[in-house]
């Protein structure tokens, strides 16, 4: 890669960290430690998503962010084609809709998701926030796709290009 285009990406990335006034410590080994209030973060229609860990940060095998629900707005049922997916909440309650099922879920509970299984939390009487992690990565560039950054005028998508975009980073929604 061209040492100008690497600088440019590199400006890019870190323009899109939000930072607590440190930089995040890297390592040698290409790791590195973002605290709680740092990330890429994106005004998406149901609440606000950071990505933390993905590709464009050095992950070539795995994404994880964390989601913020508003109350009420929920994840619509659907199915990622390639990743696992593992839900974690870490505030709020709501229910869990994986596959047939559905269960009560609150800060603390797991959902594991295999690719090619039907999920989605339901949050009809409070805020609720996860943490995601997917592997192989993916579902960060649909986030990334949707969503807007803070500030910016937010994306006005009907549920036509939205669902375009889902399919194009392999995912569909259970119809209803």
């Amino acid at each position: 890669m061209k040492p100008r285009l690497l600088q440019l990406l590199l400006l890019g990335l870190l323009l899109s960290i939000r930072s607590s006034g440190s930089a995040p410590l890297q390592t040698k080994t290409g790791g590195f430690v973002l605290q709680r209030d740092e990330g890429e973060v994106l005004a998406v229609r149901n609440g606000e998503v950071v990505i933390k860990v993905d590709p464009s940060t050095g992950s070539p095998r795995l994404a994880m962010g964390t989601q913020t629900l508003r109350p009420g707005a929920g994840i619509d049922v659907h199915l990622h084609e390639q990743e696992d997916e593992i839900l974690f909440v870490q505030s709020g309650a709501g229910v869990g809709v994986l596959g047939e099922g559905r269960t009560p879920v609150e800060a603390g509970a797991t959902i594991f998701i295999p690719h090619g299984v039907w999920h989605g939390v339901e949050n009809p009487e409070g805020a609720v926030s996860l943490v995601w992690v997917v592997s192989p990565p993916g579902l960060e560039s649909f986030f990334r796709e949707s969503g807007s950054p803070p500030g910016a005028e937010p994306k006005t998508l009907s549920r036509e290009q939205v669902d375009d975009i889902r399919r194009k980073h392999g995912m569909r929604v259970k119809p209803k």
